[in-house]
């Protein structure tokens, strides 16, 4: 008796996921990185934590074979500069389906269930440029999979911003689709009606809270309370993601479609660069966010059941644009070698628990570049640390980031070292006419983390063209409200970018200032 209860558990133990996951919680996974992770790596991070739902922006060969043969549910992306290609010609359709869904089901069981054709393509500051295109690339792209006998199993949609839809009121229940959009997302319902596909739709409350002066920080987060809710005709909001999920919600309604699903397409809180951006933070959001999910209440406006929500995202990417922000490189809930950043109890029970992070990692040497404060040329420090910083990922260092504020030394050490590992280590990356030299002693200090590069493998594109610079889009959802409780980020234009010509100005200035 004995003997089969030690054989029970150890079946258990190697058969059944080490972690239980919350129902309908995916998460995101770019690669957007100077040393991408080993698709294996990540696959078995996905594994051992029961994540059982997988986004992709873009159909990547070894990212989609490491996929193949394993449970995990797949949505493909489709970037937005292939939109064009689908839309006009139904062979391209044909090539990428065979390309990237049929190939890899012939060989061994690929899960997919979702192509999300384009990302973010109606976002106000892309000027109309996809609009007309969008839908007909989506009818394509079905085409092309009926045709290969997978349509059934495999469902077309396209991932939206919130901006494609609005709350003159401020008020949920209100929402309506944006009026230049109309006739656009009335044809895009009406698709995704037919074929019983999802509506997705990514949303930010950080950015709410990153764009908006006096926006009320507990009504990011979860456990806000009644002082700082949205009243909707006696409905209280507690948190700005329901209140934008049931803006939606209205908006569908009002255009004849209220039974379609809906699913969260990118939702979280990124780590680093920010002021609002910290672990600490990140881990209040989830934390909140898994229980809401496992609660299945739904929102005022569609009860019963919560949307399935994907997670943005499952690792940090250091050659992302910053022009949406320094952040925009730090939304991992693993930093870019696997390794978990904060406890997280994915089943939403609330619980400390810790992830599990990345085996196997192959790091470079145990070397770190660092400010050489003995260097005679000390007056052109400023010059090169922006040069490196213009060159690399200086993001930790802004003010409000996890290596800001602690002094001339540190910052400098951080901008030589990121530069040097990102140039694999090479001997000459560590230099700077002498301000830089090599040591093998950890230099990070508390909170500022000096990382060691991981070597890499290049993987492979199917898709026609390379990934776009950025796997979110650089600019956020407009609204016609200026509410503290607004549903939506503000337009592009009403809050500053920052480029790598501003981070050069930022950090002579900040030298500069030292110096005098």
């Amino acid at each position: 008796m004995l003997q089969a209860q030690v054989f029970l558990w150890a079946y258990i133990l190697l058969f059944f996921p080490t972690s239980i996951v919350a129902q309908g919680l995916g998460v995101n996974w770019g690669v957007i990185a100077s040393h991408p992770l080993d698709p294996k790596i990540v696959v078995n991070i996905l594994k051992d934590n029961g994540i059982k739902k997988v986004k992709l922006f873009h159909a990547e060969h070894d990212i989609l074979t490491a996929l193949s043969g394993t449970d995990i549910e797949v949505m493909v992306g489709i970037p937005n500069h292939s939109l064009e290609s689908l839309s006009e010609k139904y062979s391209v359709a044909q090539a990428w389906v065979k390309a990237n869904i049929t190939a890899y089901q012939l060989q061994v069981s690929f899960c997919c269930r979702y192509v999300a054709v384009g990302n973010e393509p109606f976002l106000a500051a892309y000027n109309g440029t996809y609009n007309n295109i969008t839908l007909p690339a989506m009818k394509n792209i079905l085409k092309a999979l009926n045709e290969a006998c997978v349509g059934k199993d495999i469902k077309v949609s396209t991932p939206l911003n919130g901006d494609v839809y609005i709350t003159p009121t401020y008020k949920p229940s209100d929402g309506i689709f944006r009026h230049d959009l109309a006739d656009i997302m009335n044809g895009i319902c009406e698709f995704l009606h037919k074929n019983n596909a999802a509506f997705i739709v990514n949303i930010y409350p950080f950015l709410n809270l990153y764009q908006n002066p006096g926006f009320p920080e507990t009504y990011a987060f979860f456990d806000n309370d009644d002082s700082n809710s949205m009243d909707d005709h006696g409905v209280k909001y507690r948190s700005v993601l329901d209140a934008n999920i049931d803006t939606l919600v209205a908006a569908l309604k009002v255009s004849n479609f209220s039974d379609i699903p809906i699913i969260v397409g990118e939702v979280g809180w990124p780590t680093d660069g920010n002021i609002y951006a910290t672990t600490k933070n990140a881990k209040k959001f989830y934390n909140g966010l898994l229980k809401r999910i496992v609660k299945n209440e739904g929102t005022p406006l569609r009860a019963k059941q919560y949307p399935d929500v994907y997670m943005f995202s499952l690792l940090d990417e250091d050659l992302k644009s910053i022009d949406p922000g320094m952040f925009e490189r730090h939304w991992g809930i693993f930093s870019f070698d696997g390794q978990p950043k904060f406890p997280m109890d994915l089943s939403g029970k609330g619980q400390n628990k810790p992830l599990v992070g990345g085996k196997n990692v192959t790091y470079m040497e145990k070397k770190w570049c660092v400010y050489n404060k003995d260097a005679s040329n000390q007056k052109d420090l400023p010059v090169k640390v922006a040069w490196a910083c213009n060159n690399t990922d200086c993001t930790t260092l802004v003010p409000g980031a996890s290596c800001s504020g602690m002094g001339i030394d540190m910052n400098a050490s951080v901008a030589f070292n990121m530069y040097y590992q990102m140039a694999n280590q090479t001997k000459g990356a560590c230099d700077f006419e002498g301000l830089a030299k090599i040591v093998k002693r950890d230099p990070s200090n508390g909170t500022c983390r000096l990382p060691i590069m991981i070597k890499t493998i290049q993987t492979t594109s199917n898709s026609s063209a390379s990934a776009p610079k950025s796997s979110r889009s650089s600019t956020f959802s407009s609204s016609t409200s200026h509410s503290p409780f607004e549903t939506h980020s503000p337009s592009p234009s009403s809050s500053p970018f920052h480029s790598p010509l501003l981070i050069f100005q930022i950090f002579v200035g900040i030298f500069t200032i030292w110096f005098v």
